[in-house]
């Protein structure tokens, strides 16, 4: 076996029982908690001031690990028959969303060097955290809700169309019903889109808030438009999950009924 296709199984595409593999996957995912903690605690300026020197040395050892990852990942893709090719193979991995993240995660390390100072950037190592999907490799429930989601993505998007469209209109028409009431308040559409957020995902802090009739009516039809739109994933992603468990564990239904098959 070439050094090329070891690398891709153990920081790609592991075999059953990988055991190089799975440690490699588990000490990148620990890394990966470490930063994002470190992001987190390194905001409290107590802590910044007596451990600032430990954080900036897990960054620096951080970035290192995390630089050889994609590099390795880049270099040993080829083997892989999705990325043939030495050049667009590459080109194409890069361009995966997972790929993507990494190099927004590492990027803003780098920057100082080339004479741009964007350190605030570096809270971007957060983005890291969505590598934990790797573990789904050695969990089936992870494995499930992952495909939940990609098997409901097209019902999950137009979901959220919906609620765009459902926010825009709310909104604009509340700005009209409010604006000459509340013209501080309800100053323009996108500042009234707030106010369709709030009711809309039924949270109403109350900062803003109708005074007119038709203001109030407006705001009654939007609630109750709310609750049934945001039980609408809640619905997609319930039905999903049945029809993966029910494939996970073999049943079959009847083309006819429908009723399960045992």
């Amino acid at each position: 076996m070439s050094l090329r296709i070891r690398t891709w199984e153990i920081v790609e595409a592991p075999k059953r029982g990988d055991t190089t593999s799975r440690i490699y996957d588990i000490v990148l995912l620990g890394l990966i908690f470490l930063n994002v903690i470190a992001v987190i605690v390194g905001t409290v300026q107590s802590i910044e001031l007596r451990w600032g020197a430990v954080l900036e040395v897990l960054e620096v050892v951080s970035v290192i690990v995390f630089t050889f990852d994609y590099l390795a990942r880049l270099w040993s893709c080829t083997v892989d028959y999705r990325y043939t090719g030495r050049i667009r193979g590459r080109f194409r991995l890069a361009l995966q969303p997972m790929s993507i993240i990494d190099l927004i995660s590492i990027l803003p390390f780098y920057l100082p060097f080339v004479g741009i100072d964007l350190r605030f950037l570096r809270v971007l190592r957060l983005l890291r955290i969505f590598r934990i999907a790797k573990i789904g490799r050695y969990y089936s429930s992870l494995n499930v809700i992952q495909h939940v989601i990609k098997g409901k993505k097209e019902e999950l998007l137009l979901s959220l169309v919906i609620m765009g469209i459902l926010m825009v209109v709310s909104s604009s028409a509340l700005y009209y019903c409010e604006n000459s009431a509340q013209p501080e308040v309800f100053s323009s559409i996108p500042a009234t889109m707030w106010w369709s957020v709030e009711t809309l995902s039924t949270v109403g802090y109350g900062d803003m808030f109708p005074m007119t009739i038709p203001g109030k009516l407006c705001a009654s039809v939007t609630s109750m438009l709310g609750i049934g739109m945001f039980a609408l994933p809640t619905g997609i992603l319930g039905a999903g999950f049945v029809e993966e468990i029910r494939k996970k564990n073999g049943n079959r239904g009847c083309p006819h009924c429908g009723k399960d098959i045992h």
